[in-house]
């Protein structure tokens, strides 16, 4: 079974995504957003992008000062 996204509104009345595993573990969570459209057009921008993206590792790049 894929993951899915699941769409929750918050106490505030925002509404967020939130991308589950199969087993239900959350994978990562949207920031909030004010309208229904908005977050279902977030979840359409991860689906398009996330397929294509590239992993850009930064946890090695600290620079000290000089």
């Amino acid at each position: 079974m894929a993951g899915r996204f699941v769409i929750v509104r918050d106490n505030d009345g925002t509404y967020r995504f939130r991308l589950t595993a199969a087993d239900g573990t959350v994978v990562a969570e949207s920031p909030a957003y004010k309208h229904l459209k908005g977050v279902v057009e977030g979840i359409h921008a991860v689906r398009e992008n996330a397929a294509t993206g590239l992993i850009v590792d930064r946890s090695s790049t600290v620079r000290e000062a000089a």
